[in-house]
């Protein structure tokens, strides 16, 4: 029996000498003690958890070398790699994870619009529920602050800057003519679907080196990664009709859907101020092919659209009025991959091809102009930890601009340019805490047809002031190409510049979001020329400059009353530009000095019903007025629109859908036609220039028929 006993004692001593006890403390970087951390040996069931002192121990037979990982949320994970024999007595100090939604982010110059964003300013549905939008991202981008109300154009003028200074990309590559054409006083739309986004990144100034050839605004469309089920989409419009299909297997997916639009029954219902004779028809088609891999996602984009339209329009020194021709096909087609390369590394490529086809009778005038153009982008980005990001890449732009001009009084000449820029870019995000980041930039262009190297740097920080607001700065440099109205008479050009100061705050709580940013941009080699517009005979130099500044405010509500959501938004815009034939510095006729709008959307329980409303307001514009003295010395009167749509959810898959621009018909005037030559009294008799129709009126029945039934359009609302 005493044999017994004994061996039984060695046999628990040799059990406790194996077992070899792991202790420590877990603190913050402040010392302070984290309590529920999570301590454990990398691939055993050895482990415990940290007490109200951070304190921790528990025991293991494990020998040699182990990992012993400690854990807790909103901090980064620690790994210590030694002899489980060292692992007494450990001092774990974790630092915040940066990449916590609690986290500082640097917004200065950015309106994120997506469901997946830390802080997000609009929804992807925003666009096709807005009232003033009529189903365009534009319109819907119109209602944020630093845009310009001109109402007759259609596209993007931000802060100062004309249209042409804003550039589109559609997963990260450039969009070269993302606009469908129209004639004189006729707002063009968007010519891309917003139901295949996602995401839209609307950059008002300051944004990354990884963009460029931009002076004023970068709007970044992501299309979706996967759809959310297989489904049939039909809608029947006042204008048309548009029919999509979206398929999915393991890892594939395909989006495809065409639309037909003709403005012909509409225009006999409603008749403009413009004679048609044949209204406006296109037509367009998308597809979005998808592709999954186990470390990355390979997308297929391609648009075609064709439209055509023949017009006369009135014109005070023309009696019968200048009639207009158009015909435009564009095929645009784009192919990205992102993927996950191991060991922090991860990969962004991709390639577009524009194809843009455009046959203009202007009176007696007949243009033909064909362009080509290519994008080719790699980027590269490596995960140190949540706290320093780098990023790099390359591309390359090319465009061939080729032009035919014949009339009954002018031998046919043909005219054109092929330019090519090639940059590098390079940029880090460095966390410094929760409160503090910054992004640091460069970028490097050179811009073969106007033999030029430029360094263009970019920087932004971010100081979260509270628990719900933060103070960013951002400063950068921006160089773009003429455009090709200019280019194609004279390649000898050089680059146009600008410099970008911002200072932004944001403060977001619970559905309430309010922004408030100053800005500063000062323009240098702004191209000018000699002649009434550009042509042949015209003398170019970069001889121009400008600046622009103001102040934006943006506030963002959908919780305070109960199912309305809505927004404000206001910009003051201080600017002045000598460019293009201006024969002094001046406010430019595109530019108002106040725009404010307000948008909001009320859901009718009861009914089934979302009705919305918008109200657009801006100051008057310049305009030069040869009955004084004065260049861009007038002012039009003030601009006003009220928009209301209703949405009915008539059964979860069919949706009756109505809208109205302009609801309470305001004369809005965009600006003045003035006659040739004086009358007997010397004076110069003017006409005004307002919108082809003072209202326009939508209807649309949409359904979805998804495989399962399951589909529920309310989720549109």
């Amino acid at each position: 029996m005493q044999k017994l006993i004994t061996f039984i004692a060695i046999f628990i001593s040799s059990l406790t000498f194996a077992q070899i006890t792991i202790s420590g403390k877990v603190t913050d970087t402040k010392n302070q003690p984290v309590f529920g951390a999570n301590v454990y040996l990398d691939g055993t069931y050895d482990g415990a958890t940290s007490d109200e002192n951070g304190n921790f121990t528990f025991t293991t037979e494990e020998t040699g070398t182990q990992i012993l990982t400690v854990s807790f949320l909103s901090y980064e994970t620690k790994t210590i790699t030694a002899d489980v024999s060292t692992f007494k007595d450990l001092k774990i100090i974790l630092r915040e994870d940066m990449e916590s939604l609690d986290a500082v982010v640097i917004s200065a110059g950015t309106f994120e619009a997506s469901d997946n964003s830390k802080v997000s300013v609009l929804k992807p549905l925003d666009v096709v529920t807005t009232a003033s939008a009529l189903g365009d991202f534009v319109g819907a981008l119109q209602t944020l602050p630093g845009t310009s109300t001109v109402s007759e154009d259609g596209r993007l003028f931000v802060r100062g800057g004309d249209a042409n200074e804003t550039q589109i990309f559609i997963d990260g590559i450039r969009v070269f003519t993302p606009y469908s054409p129209s004639p004189n006083n006729v707002p063009t739309r968007g010519r891309y679907s917003p139901f295949l986004f996602d995401g839209i990144t609307f950059s008002t100034g300051g944004y990354s080196a990884e963009y460029g050839n931009a002076l004023s605004s970068v709007l970044l469309l992501n299309t979706i990664d996967e759809p959310d089920q297989e489904k049939t989409e039909i809608g029947i419009m006042t204008v048309g009709g548009a029919l999509g299909r979206t398929e999915k297997w393991d890892k594939t997916s395909v989006s495809v859907n065409a639309s037909y639009i003709n403005l012909a029954p509409y225009n006999g219902l409603f008749p403009d101020r413009n004679t048609w004779d044949k209204p406006y028809e296109g037509a367009q088609g998308e597809a979005v092919f998808r592709q999954k891999f186990n470390n990355g996602m390979l997308k297929f984009y391609a648009a075609f659209d064709t439209s055509n339209f023949d017009i006369t329009q009135e014109d005070i020194n023309v009696a019968e009025g200048v009639r207009v021709k158009l015909n435009n096909r564009n095929f645009y087609a784009n192919t990205s991959y992102q993927g996950v390369l191991g060991k922090g590394w991860s990969m962004n490529t991709g390639l577009s091809y524009t194809i843009a086809k455009t046959d203009l009778e202007f009176d007696d005038n007949d243009i033909k102009n064909d362009e080509n153009s290519a994008h080719i982008k790699l980027k590269f980005k490596k995960r140190f930890n949540s706290r320093f990001k780098l990023y790099f890449g390359a591309e390359h732009f090319t465009t061939k601009f080729d032009e035919g001009f014949s009339s009954e009084i002018v031998s046919p000449v043909n005219y054109g340019f092929t330019s090519n820029n090639t940059a590098l870019f390079v940029e880090s995000d460095i966390i410094f805490s929760k409160k503090f980041a910054a992004k640091v930039g460069v970028r490097a262009d050179n811009y073969k047809l106007s033999n030029e190297f430029k360094i263009a740097p970019r920087t932004s920080i971010a100081y979260k002031t509270s628990t719900n607001g933060q103070l960013s700065l951002a400063y950068g440099s921006f160089y773009q190409n003429a455009t090709s109205n200019a280019l194609k008479f004279d390649q000898d050009i050089k680059s146009q510049s600008t410099n970008h100061y911002i200072m932004n705050y944001q403060f977001v709580n619970d559905g309430r979001l309010f922004r408030a940013e100053l800005y500063r941009k000062d323009y240098d080699n702004l191209v000018k020329y000699d002649t009434d517009f550009e042509s042949f005979d015209s003398n170019f130099d970069n001889s121009g400059s400008g600046f622009a500044q103001g102040l934006d405010i943006f506030w963002r509500d959908n919780k305070s009353i109960k199912n309305v959501d809505y927004w404000l938004s206001y910009s003051y815009l201080d600017t002045e530009r000598d460019y293009q034939n201006y024969p002094t510095q001046a406010q430019p006729s595109f530019a108002n000095t106040h725009n404010f709008s307000a948008v909001a959307k009320y859901w009718i329980e009861d009914w089934k019903s979302q009705v919305g409303f918008s109200y657009t307001f801006a100051s008057g514009r310049p305009f030069t007025n040869p009955n004084t003295s004065e260049f861009l010395g007038d002012m039009t009167k003030s601009y006003n629109s009220v928009s209301l749509n209703w949405a009915y959810l008539i059964s979860p898959q069919q949706i009756l859908y109505l809208s109205v621009n302009n609801a309470l018909a305001f004369k809005n005037i965009n600006g003045y036609q003035y006659a040739n030559t004086p009358d007997v009294n010397g004076n110069f008799a003017r006409r005004s220039l307002q919108p082809a129709a003072d209202q326009f009126f939508f209807v649309g029945f949409f359904w979805t028929i998804s495989e399962d039934g399951s589909d529920n359009q309310l989720d549109n609302l």
